[in-house]
């Protein structure tokens, strides 16, 4: 118990991004996320992993509403950004997008030029008051995506021009320009070999100083590489969260164990 309460206290002197309590995701019918309670640390990666079908990534897109864009989709109980409820008629779901950046699973760069496809965002959210604001905003954003010194003479190209690993990066990137608060990414390796996985689980391990990360990953072995937080769900429910160490060597639940071990998946 007194581990438990020690462990308590530090997340909250933690800087605490994400609060969620009660959430339940349906879609129709189907009730597909019941009863989560997480809290996501700011400047840390968190992992979500489990069996395909449990439901990581439906809780991943009600952390900036992605939901909303599924007719069907219904989310209820509280999901707080700094102590904000994000699902509050008040706010804006494209405002919130510029906060909540999202890199999903198969690199998806606009039909424009690489510059194009970084300025979208800043120009949209009035981010650059000229042209040279933009054009820093566009090197500096690559940088971040660790693409610059790759693509910088060859900027008005089409984004589609380039390898899986180079267009996922344009796509962190791209989603980075709009200085969010937390990047949310699903499963942003699945689609690349193992040299650009590499390169974009580097980019993830940079991207902590300044944001907070959460990745949806099918990889056990991606999750213990870049997380420091692991979240486990199965059929719809969050099983256990805590740090990955713990979490991969000693897990608290039965169900755990059987996953990381192989048992179930």
């Amino acid at each position: 118990m007194k581990d438990n309460m020690e462990g308590r206290k530090l997340v909250d002197q933690m800087d605490v991004k994400f609060q969620t309590r009660d959430v339940q995701v349906y879609y129709g019918d189907t009730h597909a996320i019941k009863d989560v309670n997480v809290d996501i640390l700011d400047k840390t990666v968190t992992a979500f992993i489990g069996p395909s079908g449990c439901g990581k990534s439906t809780f991943l897109r009600s952390l900036n509403r992605m939901n909303d864009t599924i007719p069907i989709a219904r989310v209820e109980g509280k999901i707080l950004l700094d102590g904000e409820d994000i699902y509050d008629p008040k706010v804006d779901p494209v405002q919130l997008r510029a906060k909540v950046g999202m890199v999903f699973q198969k690199p998806n760069p606009f039909p424009k030029s690489i510059y194009d496809n970084i300025a979208y965002g800043p120009r949209i959210h009035g981010l650059a008051r000229n042209k040279a604001e933009l054009d820093d905003i566009v090197e500096h954003s690559l940088r971040r995506g660790a693409l610059w010194d790759e693509v910088k003479d060859r900027l008005q190209e089409p984004g589609t021009g380039l390898s899986g690993g180079q267009q996922q990066r344009l796509c962190i990137a791209r989603a980075v320009a709009t200085e969010p608060e937390v990047l949310l990414m699903d499963e942003p390796c699945s689609a690349l070999d193992p040299i650009a996985t590499a390169q974009v689980e580097e980019l993830i391990d940079e991207l902590k100083q300044n944001f907070s990360v959460v990745i949806v990953t099918h990889s056990m072995q991606q999750a213990a590489r870049v997380s420091q937080k692991t979240a486990f769900f199965h059929l719809g429910n969050l099983v256990e969260y805590g740090d990955t160490d713990q979490i991969f060597t000693n897990p608290v639940d039965p169900r755990t164990e059987s996953y990381i071990t192989g048992r179930i998946g």
